[in-house]
């Protein structure tokens, strides 16, 4: 069981939950850890449980017929996924996979339930995430269709650090440049190129372990 200090640390739903409720939340989550390349999920699961993200990185995608692999999202830590799949009752759309040695949070269904249907904070989350989300994918699209790689890896690593959706720390991310690749959809070197273009724009600085942000905002339009 997880306690109520690394919830609230990890969940920014969790702040703002009244201490009845967050004590009900803490009792219906579990944290399990996998190992870089597991799959959460695949495409067709069926899973019982809200998902977090505690440590580690995830991307979120699905593999094409032909075997080509499409990211939809990074998922950092703060994060968390799959309300959607839960309040329709439905298989997972995605698959799920583990780009680095990853903590997860687990919540049941039996406590997402009881918090949709008593919680006003908790739905209040739910729909500024929907919004979120929303926003996301209406971008990933222009993303393909319109965006070269530096814009691309802009938003991508501003998406990382969204503040309306993560309780860590949005000035930084522990991100390599493969692992942004991936989310990216573009080569290592095509992506350290981007960073390199957008360090000089002082919008980041590319650091050792990860990246600092310097202007989310700027990142979170580039190419407009």
């Amino acid at each position: 069981m997880i306690s109520a200090e690394e919830l609230t640390g990890a969940a920014l739903w969790a702040r703002v939950l009244p201490a009845d409720e967050l004590e009900r939340a803490r009792r219906g989550i579990v944290v399990r850890a996998y190992a870089r390349g597991a799959y959460l999920c695949h495409r067709g699961d069926v899973l019982d449980g809200w998902t977090g993200v505690m440590s580690g990185l995830l991307k979120l995608g699905s593999t094409l017929s032909t075997g080509k692999s499409v990211t939809y999202a990074g998922l950092a830590p703060g994060m968390w996924f799959g309300e959607g799949s839960l309040l329709k009752n439905e298989p997972r759309r995605y698959e799920v996979i583990a780009l680095r040695e990853s903590r997860i949070a687990i919540m049941n269904r039996r406590t997402f339930d009881w918090l949709t249907l008593h919680s006003v904070a908790f739905n209040g989350f739910l729909v500024r995430q929907f919004n979120e989300r929303l926003g996301q994918f209406i971008a990933l699209v222009e993303h393909d269709r319109t965006l070269e790689a530096v814009s691309r890896t802009a938003r991508n690593v501003a998406w990382l650090v969204n503040p309306a959706l993560t309780a860590m720390d949005v000035s930084r991310i522990e991100i390599s440049q493969e692992e942004l690749a991936l989310l990216c959809g573009l080569s290592r070197q095509a992506t350290n190129g981007a960073l390199k273009k957008l360090e000089a724009e002082r919008l980041l600085v590319v650091e050792r372990s990860g990246l600092r942000i310097l202007d989310r905002a700027s990142l979170s339009t580039h190419g407009d």
